[in-house]
């Protein structure tokens, strides 16, 4: 065999004939199956323990491109990021693997949970087969990003995207990419987004038509979400010994989701907020109803019990049950749909209408008051510009002439 030829097996062509470059000694040229001329490179280096490896890549069509590539790997080696060249064939679903399996343990069950579904449903089927270290934003977005604005909203993309960065992050952190190349991207908002909430007017109607058409423990749990600015996992974590119907207040120290029981969202989240009289009768007749469910069902009712539950058999309600309940009843009503988390903003900007402090807006919602501000912005411009009339009209129903300069 000729000195600056070599028998070498790589992936996808055996006992290939490398013929050396007169560019660079670790270059070579080659021939495939089909007889064409194609160009590859094998660079042996020490990774950080010291161990000898070989990083290789063919199917270059000239060979300015293999030595183009071959220069990339040797900068790379010398300035330390050995891990980025031994990790180049990662793939997406390889790393999103070994990220969760790393970092599982210090997530929270519903993050966790929230972090796999998301992982397995959508970030796999989409970007699992791309190498981690050479998907481009394009790609990303047009394979990742578009393909979820058709069937997801904005906010619910933006939400995996971040997830997603996150992840790259871990990678960078890691040191098998050198930086996160999807920092920068922008997910469209929908143009005709709706907002989600009702006013009071529509609040009333849309009240009046769940007690009429849904059974009691829906209509119970709408109330109970439009009356105090609950988030429905906390609505749906709520039992009987929370409510204290001699001083009317309700009180939140769990949530629950498809994932189970656990700990309210923050620290401020658990709360006890004061409840008016149509709520608190609402839920006497409810508890009556229920106790009356759980005897039919030879079950015996406990202060300990979850509040909303089926009428077959006594058990808790799906957390997703009202989802679709609400659409139907906005539906019929010819109004604005929301989601059940509108309830909450509804109570926050029905409360802001009526001038009620936003610290205790904000206690009653298990937020800050910057947080309400940052939320409920426009509901505040709104009420100022109204203060603003009302000032300027109260002046001229004295009949007082304020107009012109000095």
């Amino acid at each position: 065999m000729s000195p600056k030829t070599s028998t070498h097996v790589m992936k996808g062509i055996i006992e290939m004939k490398l013929n050396k470059s007169k560019k660079d000694p670790e270059v070579y040229y080659y021939h495939n199956t089909k007889k064409e001329k194609l160009w590859c490179f094998r660079h042996r280096y020490y990774d950080s323990l010291g161990k000898r490896r070989e990083k290789s890549k063919q199917g270059f069509k000239t060979e300015n491109e293999a030595y183009r590539a071959l220069l990339s790997i040797r900068t790379t080696i010398l300035n330390g990021d050995t891990k980025q060249v031994e990790n180049s064939n990662l793939t997406v679903s390889e790393w999103l693997d070994i990220w969760y399996e790393t970092h599982q343990n210090d997530w929270e069950i519903s993050t966790l949970a929230h972090r796999k579904r998301t992982i397995n449903l959508h970030m796999k089927p989409l970007l699992g087969k791309y190498k981690l270290a050479t998907l481009d934003k394009a790609t990303y977005i047009r394979v990742f990003i578009n393909a979820l604005l058709e069937k997801l909203s904005p906010s619910t993309v933006q939400l995996y995207h971040q997830l997603f960065k996150i992840a790259i992050n871990s990678a960078v952190d890691s040191e098998i990419l050198p930086r996160n190349r999807f920092t920068k991207v922008t997910i469209p908002k929908k143009r005709e987004q709706t907002k989600n909430f009702l006013t009071a007017e529509e609040l009333s109607s849309f009240l009046l038509a769940a007690k009429e058409s849904e059974s009691i423990t829906i209509y119970t749990l709408l109330m109970l979400l439009a009356f105090t600015g609950f988030r429905k996992g906390e609505a749906h974590g709520l039992k009987w010994k929370d409510v204290n119907f001699k001083f009317k207040t309700i009180t939140v120290e769990r949530t629950r989701d498809i994932d189970g029981i656990r700990t309210p969202k923050t620290k401020k989240s658990y709360r006890t907020i004061l409840v008016d009289d149509d709520l608190i009768n609402q839920l006497k007749n409810y508890r009556k109803w229920c106790k009356e469910v759980k005897l039919s069902c030879g079950i015996q009712y406990n202060e300990d019990d979850l509040v909303f539950i089926n009428k077959s058999n006594a058990t808790p309600i799906f957390t997703n049950s009202i989802n679709g309940r609400i659409k139907k009843i906005c539906d019929a009503l010819e109004i604005n749909e929301i989601s059940p988390h509108g309830l909450r903003h509804t109570h926050a900007t029905i409360s802001i209408g009526n001038k009620t402090p936003v610290n205790v807006i904000a206690d009653r919602l298990g937020n800050t008051p910057q947080m309400i501000y940052n939320v409920y912005g426009h509901s505040f411009e709104e009420l100022e510009q109204e203060s603003v009339a009302a000032f300027s009209e109260s002046l001229r129903a004295t009949g007082g002439g304020f107009g012109g300069g000095f």
